[in-house]
């Protein structure tokens, strides 16, 4: 029972030590090979997330009093057919279509019932090649999904948020 304590203790850690070392945030990521780094870039903060596995999830935690005015997640995956952000108050998913690229988007789980740009809780996607241009080519090649975080996500100043994501769902 201690070494199975032990081993789980240590996964834990190692989690958390392949995140960024930017003491505003904690970041612990499920996988040990996931890495995480948060960076400022042009008055906004960037969370930079690596899977290699493509299915993984991880939690960010603030240790400032309030979050950044912007925050986007660039998450490096070949493609993401689910991601999910949730806080304390509300849940955000979204799919992009391996087909053909169209993007579908819904709040607390109502999947019936999409969100579209007018809404606060919008998540604008873009598809970035390994050049850093706009592309629509699905799977990326070194590229990443950039997702600008809504200010409504943050509202209320929740103290963390989970990230969870699926590149391609497994036959």
């Amino acid at each position: 029972m201690k070494q199975m304590f032990l081993a789980a203790t240590l996964s834990i850690l190692n989690a958390v030590m392949n995140c960024s070392a930017d003491d505003r945030f904690k970041v612990s990521t499920k996988r040990n090979e996931d890495r995480a780094e948060v960076r400022t870039e042009d008055e906004r903060t960037i969370l930079d997330i690596r899977s290699p596995f493509g299915i993984s999830h991880a939690t960010i935690e603030r240790s400032d009093e309030e979050w950044p005015k912007s925050l986007l997640i660039q998450i490096r995956l070949k493609g993401l057919e689910s991601f999910k952000l949730s806080n304390e108050k509300h849940k955000l998913e979204a799919t992009v279509s391996s087909h053909d690229g169209s993007i579908r988007l819904w709040k607390d789980g109502k999947e019936d019932s999409p969100l579209d740009a007018k809404s606060p809780y919008w998540l604008p996607i873009r598809f970035l090649g390994e050049d850093g241009k706009p592309t629509k080519a699905i799977p990326l090649r070194d590229g990443w999904f950039e997702i600008q975080l809504p200010k409504k996500f943050l509202e209320g100043n929740p103290k963390s948020f989970k990230v969870e994501w699926i590149d391609f769902y497994r036959n």
